[in-house]
């Protein structure tokens, strides 16, 4: 048998010209797939059933696995706000708006702060950063990026009855349910665990694992946990993110997409009819991942036309600037990054 093909060229990064050609600086390898609305694999660069780590990528399932396990039941309605649900799944840059309801969680949860067992961290955005470090402020577990997630986790456990000094184990209860709910989704089994940055359990699972899972998520019946998550998210994409977070700025482009990045260069998106992709940029590089997950769509033909009669409202000039964002000399523009996707 042969060994799988590696990561493959997907984007290149252009600065000015060389002889009248575009001279190509940096190049990106990745692996991508693609899954057409019957679930079948459509587009296909690289070895996307490899296992691979997906890092935050992933917080969309776990948030349904949260569900399962009862998140609701800390809230006195019974169901947690579609803004709260919006922050647990997010890698939210630690605006203010972030902040206070992660605050929320916790303080209907009955807990304090210092549960979250989350690493101290400073703020994801650069603007909030600058904003904290100004006013003397230093890391702190509930600026980092996945505090919202952890939020969620302890306020499942309030709920369940279970333990939090431990909620990050991987054999407490909880993440036995995050185990279940995950390998469920992506229709495969975990191929390993290790912990990932926020000090919760991480597993390895397929590109093409992680895209049929979102792709069922939007699919799923109204109601549900799944779609629950799913509607929360594109309800609140600016939880999602924050400001110039790339995931936040295209749900935003296009509506009723759901987006999410992670760390090393992953990114997932999927449309409400059903197309899914999932990207890894192989040297861990964030900037590629978006603009790579656009032209999949626009391969799949996911993206409807601006004037298609009865499609949202597209934002053509932020899809621009996200598919091919520009590179600087000097402070003007004088190349970008080009997405270079395999036949």
């Amino acid at each position: 048998m042969e060994p799988p093909v590696g990561p493959r060229v997907v984007a290149e990064i252009v600065r000015g010209l060389r002889g009248g050609e575009p001279f190509v600086e940096s190049v990106h390898h990745g692996t991508v797939v693609g899954l057409a609305r019957d679930g079948s694999v459509a587009l296909r660069v690289g070895a996307p059933d490899e296992p691979m780590f997906p890092r935050s990528a992933v917080k969309p399932l776990q948030a349904v696995a949260l569900l399962r396990a009862g998140l609701d039941g800390v809230f006195l309605s019974r169901n947690i706000p579609d803004d709260l649900l919006a922050i647990v799944a997010s890698s939210h840059s630690a605006e203010s708006r972030h902040l206070v309801r992660i605050l929320e969680i916790l303080s209907v949860a009955g807990v304090p702060v210092d549960a979250l067992r989350c690493p101290p961290d400073l703020p994801l955005g650069v603007a909030a950063m600058q904003a904290h470090l100004r006013a003397g402020g230093g890391a702190e577990p509930i600026l980092m990026n996945c505090s919202g997630k952890h939020a969620g986790m302890i306020a499942c456990c309030v709920a369940a009855g279970w333990s939090i000094d431990d909620y990050t184990d991987p054999d407490h209860p909880l993440q036995q349910v995050v185990r279940e709910t995950v390998t469920e989704l992506i229709e495969e089994p975990i191929a390993g665990t290790t912990v990932d940055g926020c000090g919760a359990p991480l597993f390895a699972l397929s590109l093409t694992g992680l895209a049929r899972g979102l792709q069922a998520m939007v699919l799923a019946e109204p109601g549900s946990p799944q779609r629950r998550v799913v509607d929360a998210m594109r309800a609140h994409p600016g939880l999602i993110g924050g400001i110039a977070s790339t995931d936040t700025d295209l749900m935003r482009a296009v509506p009723g997409l759901l987006v999410k990045n992670g760390a090393e260069g992953v990114t997932i998106a999927a449309t409400a009819s059903g197309h899914a992709v999932a990207v890894k940029i192989a040297d861990g590089a964030g900037r590629a991942g978006v603009p790579v997950a656009l032209a999949a769509l626009g391969r799949l033909g996911a993206l409807p036309a601006a004037n298609t009669p009865g499609a949202p409202s597209i934002d053509l000039a932020q899809l621009a600037v996200l598919g091919a964002p520009t590179v600087l000399g000097g402070g003007r523009p004088i190349g970008s990054l080009r997405v270079r996707l395999p036949a």
